[in-house]
């Protein structure tokens, strides 16, 4: 069992925790959502809450916008700007620069505009490359996106341990493109952005990374780190809503040569000319495709902008050492009665190598991760489950927890836990209707 670290606070009480939250200068950042009366919301790293500005936004798209002003409103209300300035304002949270990042599609989507602009850039400049590299548990659609790439452009998808990366790119001559996640969507692991781009680059690979896990939570500088490109989701931690529009970012170096697979109207240099030919419009604004789903933009708007509430605050640095207190209380606490429990914290202990989640493992005969999580929701403790897989290297069922920073506070830790005990203690996990599967799980 690894202690927490000093600043880790060893909750002893749930007054003790109280007393931390009343004394957090980020506290009042919680105000901006609105979440359940008696609910703890552990789930953030999925859908993040709904802010409290959404709907009296979305109210006035729909009655104001759309209703009074009709198809001018793409002028007057500004919808043909929110792609980029949506954009701009998740610029700032990942370190890129103004007119980098436009919102637009899906993650999978905006992944597979990328890997092909990226291993277009390489069939260009050293055609022998022919080799995606990416992590064995990466999140599954990366994995699918990557290797439907791999079909179309005759290449080749290498899926391995986390840990063998390194190895693999200083023998890279054949790699094309470095894929990963940040943050492992398992179990919360993070990889060092900066020292695996920089692998890449020395083995002649360029670096694609999925913030999906991080943007929001975890401070990110693709700029300093010398990053290719970058996609994300909108709908975890920047709180844009369920199916919220992702975001795509590109090198300034590569966004005037690169070109992405999906040539459709938004990403053409004057969309409103209706050339018959396809000009891609400069910069990042090329990886924009169809038009843009102005209410789910709006609400995009709407979750990033509390996430820049906390600028004032200390930003991205300050919401990161608050997420590491916040899971490292969690784990202490779970560590404790762990033993009794069967249960095991598997996401990383070290801070600079962990999101913002607490992952478990049900270690008791046949397992019971997924009635855990079940029973837990029924006492008003939200967290997920992610199925495990069999084959050479197993993996297990995984409980997971994602902390918002945002809204999360330190009796919500304090209260999961000993609800997390009052389910383990009376092993109610075991109740046919607990372990019943749904469809979403």
């Amino acid at each position: 069992m690894t202690s927490p670290s000093a600043d880790v606070p060893a909750l002893t009480s749930r007054t003790e925790a109280l007393e931390l939250d009343a004394r957090d200068p980020l506290a009042p950042l919680g105000e901006q959502f609105e979440l359940p009366e008696g609910v703890i919301y552990l789930d953030g790293n999925s859908l993040g809450a709904l802010p409290r500005a959404a709907p009296a936004r979305l109210a006035r798209v729909l009655r104001e916008e759309w209703g009074a002003e009709l198809i001018r409103s793409w002028n007057t209300a500004g919808w043909i700007e929110l792609p980029a300035r949506v954009g701009d304002k998740i610029a700032r949270l990942i370190g890129a620069g103004p007119g980098e990042v436009v919102a637009a599609d899906s993650t999978s989507i905006n992944l597979y505009k990328v890997l092909w602009a990226a291993a277009g850039l390489q069939r260009s400049e050293a055609p022998a490359r022919r080799v995606i590299v990416s992590e064995d548990t990466n999140f599954p659609t990366d994995l699918y996106v990557a290797a439907s790439l791999c079909r179309e452009l005759d290449c080749r998808l290498e899926a391995l341990e986390a840990d063998a990366l390194p190895a693999r790119l200083a023998h890279g001559d054949d790699v094309a493109v470095l894929l990963l996640t940040h943050v492992n969507y398992r179990t919360g692991r993070m990889h060092d952005l900066a020292g695996l781009t920089a692998a890449a680059h020395a083995c002649g690979a360029l670096a694609v990374w999925d913030l999906a896990h991080s943007a929001g939570a975890v401070p990110v500088d693709l700029r300093g780190a010398g990053a290719d490109f970058a996609v994300g989701c909108g709908y975890k931690y920047l709180n844009g809503g369920p199916g919220a529009p992702a975001f795509v970012w590109a090198a300034p170096r590569h966004a005037a040569s690169a070109r992405q697979p999906l040539s459709g109207w938004m990403g053409h240099a004057a969309p409103f000319r209706f050339a018959a030919e396809f000009e891609p419009a400069a910069g990042v604004a090329r990886f924009l495709c169809g038009t843009p789903p102005i209410l789910a933009m709006a609400a995009l708007e709407c979750g990033v902008d509390t996430v820049l509430a906390a600028e004032p605050l200390g930003g991205m640095s300050a919401l990161r050492a608050r997420s590491l207190r916040l899971t490292g209380a969690f784990a202490a606490l779970v560590d404790r009665r762990a033993g009794a429990w069967d249960l095991r914290v598997v996401s990383p202990r070290e801070p600079e190598r962990r999101g913002s989640q607490v992952c478990l493992v049900h270690d008791a005969p046949g397992g019971h991760a997924y009635g855990v999580v079940q029973a837990l929701t029924a006492r008003g403790v939200v967290g997920d489950f992610r199925a495990g897989e069999p084959g050479p290297r197993p993996s297990p069922d995984i409980l997971r927890f994602g902390f918002s920073p945002l809204y999360t506070r330190f009796v919500d830790v304090w209260d999961a836990v000993e609800r997390l005990a009052g389910v383990m203690a009376s092993r109610e996990y075991e109740h046919e209707r607990f372990r019943r599967r749904a469809a979403v799980t």
